[in-house]
């Protein structure tokens, strides 16, 4: 176990690196810069504010320089959303807040997905199971963009029962979180109820069921910890970019989190911000990997974590 684990790590640490080199060079190939505007400075104001931030040398070193200091934690300071200050620092500000609202929707998101998905498998081709499998499939099929959307001019504008603008009470946390969470509840849903009749058709259920247990505690209780692998799967990427916030729900709703942030260092060429948050996200999804693999030994036993299931 030991062992893999720092494999693993290495492998993560690689892909890291992997990803800050290919966005820096992305990021780069991009025609113009960070200090270019409608009323663009003079060239010599222009070759002092590149001789400042390093972008005057060649792109290999001022990669090699940034890999040396994110290295140490230093990821510079952003040239224009918030001038000169340490991309660590706004970082630490803005990721409680999308890391809030991304817990709230990725609980909402399992708490109801996973009975969800359980109901339907164990009313499968009845009533209940076709409403319910219309219902996830619809919540899959719209984009968040869109339920953000309609939520708002419905809640906030034509009902005018929930506040539209960032996140003052608790009940401006309600649009913002459902937004986030509909489509991976939709799909917990869809993933437990596959799993779950896999498991089903499994001869330790039929087992159980020739033993007298009863069907509710088959499913809730036998079935279920093994249908959950898929889902473990899938939790974990996804909790890496809903704890980072969604960026389209962020815009919406006008919450000053990391993912609003990150659209608008794009926008404006914040070469810093940029980069931070390219690899901060970067590291959340190869530690929430890792943990997924060592989850897979405590949910189900059989799994040996180099050779698969014993």
């Amino acid at each position: 176990m030991v062992k893999y684990i720092l494999k693993r790590i290495l492998m993560a640490a690689v892909t890291v690196l992997l990803i800050a080199c290919i966005t820096f060079g992305l990021m780069n190939m991009v025609p113009g810069g960070p200090f270019l505007s409608e009323k663009a400075p003079s060239q010599a104001v222009l070759d002092a504010l590149n001789e400042k931030y390093g972008l005057d040398q060649p792109v290999i070193v001022q990669l090699k320089n940034y890999l040396i200091h994110a290295a140490q934690g230093d990821f510079g300071v952003s040239f224009k959303m918030q001038k000169n200050r340490p991309v660590t620092t706004i970082i630490s500000e803005l990721f409680p807040i999308s890391a809030k609202v991304g817990a709230i929707a990725l609980v909402f998101a399992v708490l109801i997905g996973v009975p969800i998905g359980c109901i339907e498998a164990y009313f499968r081709g009845k009533a209940v199971d076709n409403a319910l499998t219309v219902i996830s499939t619809i919540g899959i099929a719209i984009p968040t963009f869109v339920v953000a959307t309609m939520l708002l001019i419905l809640f906030g504008v034509v009902w005018k029962v929930l506040p539209t603008v960032g996140l003052t009470t608790w009940q401006s946390y309600l649009m913002p979180c459902f937004s986030l969470g509909l489509y991976p509840m939709c799909y917990v849903a869809r993933l437990t109820r596959s799993s779950m009749l896999d498991a089903i058709g499994q001869d330790y259920i039929k087992t159980a069921r020739a033993k007298g247990l009863p069907t509710n505690r088959i499913i809730f209780k036998h079935a279920l910890r093994n249908s959950l692998i898929p889902v473990i799967t899938y939790l974990g990427p996804l909790t890496a970019y809903i704890l980072t916030g969604g960026f389209v729900v962020e815009k919406v709703f006008s919450i000053g989190g990391l993912g609003r942030y990150f659209i608008q260092s794009l926008l404006n060429r914040d070469y810093p911000l940029i980069m931070g948050t390219t690899i901060f996200l970067a590291i959340i999804i190869v530690t929430m990997n890792l943990i997924v693999d060592i989850l897979y030994k405590v949910v189900d036993p059989r799994i040996n974590l180099t050779k698969g299931v014993d």
